[in-house]
């Protein structure tokens, strides 16, 4: 049996292990979390969506029916009052580097997940795992890594992983994607595209078209 840390070295593994575990969670976002749960654009069979829910468990401890609603508030009041995470509100630098802490402000306001979070799984799997213990997976995620990387590159890594969605999605895809970049629609909210491909984050980053 492997050694703990046995594959903390050399550098470009840990490295390339963040990159290709980041953009699975970011495909577990994308079609799970936004484009099936929040917006009905896709219907996935059980045999795609609890794996998928079981991935977001592991690696970012956010709850389904939170994050679908935060989000639908958000198109249901984009870049004006209501708006859970503008930067046209609430500045760029806010929502980059602090966007996960208007998430949680929004998640707490009082009947806002009740109202905006209907339709999303209410199982077994829902209430007694994924909902209710999220600690529990992000831990086993952390024992991985320390055991693949060793205590302190491990440790990193981990830290790494848990900050990957709240980067990414709260604060580039949410501040950068409403103030930075070019527009093909002209929409009421100040929603931009970063780049003229969508490759790395599933075309979120084509925001405008979105």
């Amino acid at each position: 049996m492997p050694e703990s840390g046995f594959l903390a070295q050399p550098w470009w593994i840990p490295v390339l292990y963040i990159l290709l575990t980041g953009h699975v969670t970011n495909v577990a976002v994308t079609l799970y979390l936004h484009r099936a749960m929040t917006h009905g654009g896709l219907e996935l069979h059980p045999l795609a969506s609890i794996p998928l829910r079981f991935w977001l468990w592991l690696t970012t401890a956010m709850v389904t029916k939170e994050w679908v609603a935060c989000h639908r508030k958000h198109h249901g009041h984009p870049d004006r009052e209501g708006d859970p995470h503008s930067p046209v509100l609430e500045g760029l630098k806010e929502i980059v580097f602090a966007g996960v802490i208007y998430y949680k402000k929004a998640v707490r306001e009082p009947g806002m997940v009740e109202k905006y979070g209907k339709g999303t799984p209410d199982d077994w799997l829902e209430r007694n795992i994924f909902s209710r213990r999220v600690w529990i997976g992000i831990s086993i995620t952390l024992a991985l890594d320390l055991f693949l990387f060793g205590l302190v590159v491990g440790s990193i890594v981990w830290a790494v992983r848990m900050a990957w969605i709240p980067f990414w999605a709260a604060g580039v895809l949410n501040g950068f994607g409403h103030a930075v970049g070019y527009r093909n629609f002209e929409l009421k909210d100040a929603s931009r595209n970063i780049l003229p491909v969508g490759f790395f984050l599933g075309g979120e980053e084509l925001h405008n078209n979105h």
